[in-house]
């Protein structure tokens, strides 16, 4: 009788045991269910107010050129001095190593007007490009990653961008 007992106590403990574990793994589950859609909701909403203000503009800092303009992911943004205020003049190849800029909204930082930028169609391509102050911007492609200014002063007519930049008419 009494290894009846102990036999069904060891089983009824076994079962609690289960259900307990599983109920558990389940609770698990769902908090991490919740957390993936927090993070998901999270994401769809940081990309649709970045959609809602456009590419937002940031200024970055060089030991020997000092601070200068970069896009959302902190590639460089330059000018080309052989341009005319509205008027692209790279085309070409030219334009294959100096892909043009363009964002639809831009959010400038601290030290920017939003005002002195502004859009041109090129008349090369028929797209869209952002200008500063009226010159076009251009990225570099020989800048692979974030903080590269690889195209400053090329040919000695390729130069970053900055709140002090002025250009010669």
């Amino acid at each position: 009788m009494k290894t009846k007992i102990h036999f069904y106590t060891i089983l009824l403990a076994g079962i609690l045991f289960a259900g307990c574990s599983s109920q558990e793994k389940t609770e698990n589950t769902d908090a991490k269910e919740q957390a993936q859609e927090t993070t998901t909701e999270v994401n769809n909403e940081a990309e649709k107010d970045l959609a809602e203000s456009g590419t937002e503009l940031q200024l970055m800092e060089n030991e020997k050129i000092g601070k200068y303009l970069t896009d959302a992911e902190g590639m460089a943004l330059y000018y080309f001095a052989k341009d005319q205020p509205n008027t692209s003049n790279c085309s070409g190849e030219c334009l294959e190593n100096w892909p043009a800029f363009y964002s639809e909204n831009l959010a400038v930082p601290e030290g920017f007007n939003k005002e002195d930028f502004g859009t041109i169609t090129r008349a090369d391509t028929g797209e869209k490009q952002t200008t500063y102050k009226g010159y076009p911007l251009y990225y570099f492609v020989k800048d692979g990653a974030s903080g590269d200014v690889k195209g400053q002063g090329v040919k000695d007519v390729w130069f970053i961008v900055n709140s002090e930049t002025t250009f010669a008419q």
